[in-house]
């Protein structure tokens, strides 16, 4: 604060009311916003409650929301509250592929990647991805059956991944590999 400028006046109270008189008033405002958020409060719902109304006491011989829960049940209505349907059945698809395709197919493929429905496949060799390409529409029924329908609709297999030499610090200009194998 600056020396030039006369010092702040003091704030009016409202009405004119000073003193104890003051002191009640705010106090009755201050008891009458605690009223007002409080019956807000009892008029909504909480998660979980069918009404607005806490339940009391104990819990009767019959089903009760307020009886501790299956943690299978919860998740599910976690999962379903939040629409993770989707993401959960993708993440079990990778999860459990040797338990979906069978523990042959698991042990020569891996899913790769799964986007827009279509999963793509990587088959160890070129023999298992043609192999796994005529398997295909019987793959895609077993997953559904699994892990539910429309989560892949298309397959796309790959053999493995050729070596590349066309790249890197060492690259050579001209035919390449070719002319010391042969």
């Amino acid at each position: 604060m600056s020396h030039d400028q006369p010092p702040p006046e003091p704030l009016e109270p409202p009405n004119g009311l000073q003193g104890p008189e003051l002191a009640r008033a705010v106090l009755d405002a201050a008891k009458a916003r605690r009223e007002t958020a409080r019956s807000q409060r009892r008029t909504q719902p909480r998660p979980g409650a069918e009404s607005g109304r806490r339940l009391r006491g104990y819990s009767g011989p019959g089903p009760d929301p307020r009886d501790p829960q299956l943690l299978g049940n919860m998740l599910d209505r976690l999962v379903q509250t939040r629409g993770w349907q989707r993401p959960t059945a993708e993440a079990s698809l990778f999860g459990s592929w040797d338990k979906i395709v069978g523990a042959d197919v698991a042990a020569h493929s891996r899913p790769v990647k799964l986007e827009n429905g279509e999963l793509t496949v990587e088959a160890e060799s070129t023999a298992w991805a043609t192999q796994l390409r005529l398997l295909a529409a019987g793959l895609i029924k077993r997953i559904a059956g699994e892990v539910g329908h429309g989560v892949v609709k298309k397959l796309h297999i790959h053999g493995p991944a050729a070596p590349s030499w066309s790249k890197g610090p060492r690259r050579v200009r001209g035919r390449g590999p070719r002319d010391t194998y042969g």
